[in-house]
């Protein structure tokens, strides 16, 4: 019997950063198992590519429901129905509400393409880019009801350069985000967390430590 955490992961997109989970979870020792992929845009790019890999995929149209708590009780039917331990937010462009965070709480991973807490919402790269920062990155971080709120995981830097646009700053972060996410879900689904109050610790004898804290590159 598998000891992987069933990790479920939603997406709206392309799902890029989906990929990498996808393929670090084909590492034999790589604690989390994919076994949904879900979207709530039926013309989700993603959804198209997750199926021809073989995994099991789900659409719940937001559009068809008269309410988000309508739309996300029957997200929640579809998670349980595949025994859904983890859920990793790929590009998943729906703010949840505080009862269906709650539910998920401490189980439940978003990635966001700047250094948290810096640049919540959207637009981050315009946005570092009108700052003048000199370094961008990304974060993964546990989902809580606030947007972008919740404790770090991981994060990594990347270089901003004078000559950057916010494609090419977004391709750099882009590259960054494939490497964290797969390290921190490996993290999370190994139980290598402890919680303080607003933190957590991370185990340093969990693995894969070195990628969570990437520098600039």
């Amino acid at each position: 019997m598998s000891t992987k955490k069933r990790t479920a992961i939603l997406i709206s997109g392309r799902g890029s950063n989906m990929k990498s989970l996808v393929e670090a979870s084909r590492t034999a020792d790589y604690p989390a198992e994919i076994v949904l992929v879900a979207s709530n845009r039926p013309e989700a790019p993603g959804i198209g590519w997750a199926e021809k890999q073989g995994l099991r995929t789900a659409v719940v149209d937001h559009k068809q429901f008269p309410s988000r708590e309508a739309f996300e009780s029957r997200l929640q039917t579809v998670l349980d129905e595949h025994g859904v331990e983890l859920v990793a937010l790929a590009g998943f462009m729906r703010l949840m509400t505080p009862a269906f965070v709650e539910r998920w709480r401490d189980r439940m991973i978003n990635i966001h393409p700047s250094l948290l807490p810096s640049f919540k919402g959207l637009h981050t790269h315009e946005r570092a880019l009108a700052a003048g920062v000199k370094i961008a990155g990304c974060t993964v971080h546990f989902v809580r009801a606030e947007m972008d709120e919740g404790p770090i995981i991981a994060q990594a830097a990347v270089p901003v350069f004078p000559t950057d646009s916010p494609d090419t700053l977004a391709a750099r972060v882009l590259e960054a985000e494939h490497r964290v996410y797969p390290a921190a879900l490996r993290l999370v689904a190994a139980g290598g967390i402890q919680f303080g109050v607003q933190k957590v610790t991370i185990n340093q004898h969990s693995g894969g430590t070195d990628t969570l804290f990437s520098p600039a590159i």
